[in-house]
């Protein structure tokens, strides 16, 4: 095992288990087996690794080089995955949460059960980020050229940052 810097990412559904509590448990693995090929190869797409999948949560990663292209990737899951899902009638939508920092990489767990795995801080704070759609903490967020911040905003407190199409504004702000 090393340390390493690495964009970390969650992605969860809203209304995942109300929807799988609603369904046979063979549909839902169906459907969740097919979101996992989705995912995956997106995130192989973005220059990046799916680290696991817990029911419907992922952690991936991607190497700081790739940043840009792994927060594009992410996005597009985003709204790939949610076409998908509302495609099955599930009214499941994905958050994603990036976060960039060191992690503990290596291989974990016991006997054959090894597997590659990321851990520390830097992963806990992923998870714990708060936002709806697309979250970016500020350290994902330096990460991204002038193009790619264009497409998020500053949201506080803390400080994240939003893809900006994920923001409903109030009516009175100038929304519908």
């Amino acid at each position: 095992m090393k340390t390493s810097r690495m964009v970390v990412a969650f992605t969860n559904f809203t209304r995942y288990t109300a929807q799988a509590d609603r369904l046979e448990d063979l549909v839902v693995a169906r459907v969740m087996d097919r979101y996992y090929a989705l995912a995956g190869s997106r995130i192989a797409a973005g220059g990046g690794r799916v680290v696991k999948f817990i029911g419907d949560g992922m952690l991936a990663v991607f190497p700081p080089k790739r940043a840009e292209r792994g927060v594009l990737a992410l996005v597009d899951l985003k709204d790939a995955a949610d076409r998908f899902m509302e495609e099955q009638g599930w009214e499941c939508r994905l958050l994603v949460k990036i976060h960039f920092g060191t992690v503990a990489a290596g291989r974990f767990g016991a006997g054959t059960a090894r597997r590659y795995d990321v851990l520390g801080k830097t992963v806990n704070f992923a998870a714990r980020l708060q936002g709806s759609g697309v979250t970016l903490s500020e350290e994902a967020y330096r990460l991204l050229g002038p193009e790619v911040r264009r497409r998020f905003k500053k949201h506080t407190p803390p400080v994240t940052y939003v893809r900006r199409l994920d923001v409903e504004l109030p009516r009175w702000a100038g929304g519908g």
